[in-house]
């Protein structure tokens, strides 16, 4: 029985190694090839904060320091050269950055 799961897991390694190679390659393959299919883009989308409340309430706003964010993605299924694929960033921009309210144990009072 160890056999056959040490295998499935040798398996499951190695295609995985082949799917990131070919991947890499298909990357490289792009970046090389004319503007057809540039596999770098950048995704611009705004940095919006969820402001939690008393009574599990949740109030959402816009990052006034900074309202839009852009960040350079690459069109694949894995990191490649440092940036992060395409579906990841535009998946994390639907999220909306969680803030958390932290109460000191020894705030002061104002007398």
């Amino acid at each position: 029985m160890r056999s056959v799961l040490k295998q499935i897991t040798l398996i499951t390694v190695a295609l995985l190694a082949i799917l990131y190679m070919y991947d890499g390659l298909s990357v490289r393959r792009r970046m090389n090839a004319p503007k057809q299919g540039d596999p770098f883009d950048v995704v611009v989308y705004p940095r919006v904060l969820e402001i939690p409340h008393k009574g599990n309430r949740v109030e959402y706003a816009l990052d006034a320091q900074s309202p839009m964010e852009s960040e350079t993605c690459v069109h694949s299924l894995f990191p490649h050269f440092g940036y992060s694929p395409c579906w990841y960033v535009n998946r994390k921009a639907q999220n909306p950055i969680p803030r958390v309210i932290v109460f000191s144990k020894f705030q002061r009072r104002s007398d």
